[in-house]
Order: C-alpha cells, then sequence, then structure tokens
C-alpha cells in the first residue's frame, strides 16, 4: 500500500521496475547513472524515504522512463516552471479558469484546449 507521501517514489519504482523486465539498462543503477543522480538517492527516493527530486531531476527520470513530465511534476506535488510563470504573469484568471474547469469532464476541458490551440475563438 502506498501512502500519499509516497506516491512519487512508487510511481518511478513501478515505471522503471516494468521496463527493467524487458530491458536490463532500466536497473536502478543505470537509471540512477543516467539521469546524473547516487543509486542510493534514487533507492531511498523510491522507497519514500526521501521527498522527490527538483524539477530537473524529475524531469530527467521522467525521459529516461518515458512518462510525462507534467504527471511525474504533480505525482511530485509540483508545477513546472514554465506553468507556473504562466500563472504568475495573470494570477486572478488563471485562478478562476482553473477554479471553474475543476469540476468540468475531461471532454469539456479538451475542447477548450483544442479551441485555444487552433485559435478558434
Amino acid at each position: 500500500m502506498v501512502d500519499g507521501t509516497n506516491v512519487f517514489g512508487h510511481h518511478v519504482r513501478q515505471a522503471r521496475e516494468k521496463l527493467t523486465v524487458k530491458d536490463r539498462k532500466f536497473s536502478l543503477r543505470q537509471v540512477a547513472g543516467r539521469v546524473g543522480i547516487e543509486p542510493a538517492y534514487l533507492s531511498k527516493i523510491e522507497r519514500g524515504e526521501m521527498p522527490p527530486p527538483g524539477e530537473e531531476t524529475i524531469i530527467r527520470l521522467a525521459d529516461e522512463l518515458g512518462e510525462d513530465r507534467d504527471v511525474m511534476l504533480a505525482l511530485a506535488g509540483k508545477v513546472s516552471s514554465d506553468l507556473r510563470d504562466i500563472i504568475k504573469a495573470r494570477p486572478k484568471l488563471f485562478a478562476e479558469l482553473l477554479r471553474e474547469l475543476r469540476g468540468a469532464p475531461n471532454h469539456a476541458v479538451l475542447r477548450i484546449v483544442r479551441q485555444v490551440r487552433d485559435g478558434n475563438w
């Protein structure tokens, strides 16, 4: 059972171990080396003995494991710096938008995203 404080570490371990079954290059030691952290540190993160690392390390882990960067950051309780900058530029508007979208079904949010991306105002 995973408690709320170790959702990130548990997810990292499961993603890495799933890849390890098919390819040994995803061993804890090798992944840690490619990401630029010590194997002991990655092990402690996976076991929930250490809090999630910083944004750059999370992004390197996500890329290495083929995971979505924003999902991994969210599991770590973080928001990417580019999103923080966007929100800080117009905090009141984005806070209102996010609060209004909180209860919206996924298909409605996707429709809004498509409209914005396509420029269909």
